[in-house]
């Protein structure tokens, strides 16, 4: 491991342990030639992701681009970084145990959501009007009304189904 302060390779463990949520070790470190200390994190990585976006570009899946923006929509929000944690590694574990190689970035923007969803409305709404690209209040006001009487917006979205099918 490459010190971050001095970029000499020589670095020693120094400690070891399982992170709070047990989907990482975390280990202590400290450098031999400048006596640097860090810490970094070592994650089970099931299988290569690729995110397939509207674009029709692919990239490559990023898990700490998935924390960063689920942490910008949880801004200043009454949730501990433990439970975003658990969201993201539960998400990406969803993923990876799919099987497939490739996941939709409307899979992936729809499995945050949800998520995001069970922790924080504020954040949720906050994610989705990124996500969905609201232009007008009233994306906002439909949205809010979903949150406020979740049956009905199921019962609308199961009637567009339906609708959808008929024609």
């Amino acid at each position: 491991m490459r010190c971050p302060y001095c970029s000499c390779e020589n670095t020693q463990v120094k400690d070891s342990r399982p992170s709070e949520d047990n989907t990482a070790i975390r280990r202590r470190r400290s450098c031999n030639d400048c006596g640097g200390r860090f810490t970094t994190f070592e994650r089970i990585q099931l299988r290569e992701l690729t995110v397939h976006k509207r674009s029709g570009r692919r990239v490559p899946f990023d898990r700490d681009k998935l924390i960063r923006s689920v942490q910008v929509a949880m801004r200043k929000r009454p949730v501990e970084s433990e439970r975003i944690e658990r969201m993201v590694s539960g998400i990406v574990r969803r993923l990876e145990n799919t099987g497939e190689a490739e996941v939709d970035a409307s899979t992936l923007g729809e499995m945050v959501m949800d998520g995001l969803k069970a922790l924080d409305d504020v954040a949720y709404v906050r994610f989705a009007s990124v996500y969905k690209d609201f232009r007008e209040a009233r994306d906002f006001e439909e949205l809010l009304g979903e949150l406020a009487n979740p049956d009905k917006a199921q019962s609308k979205v199961q009637a567009r189904d339906i609708q959808k099918i008929d024609e």
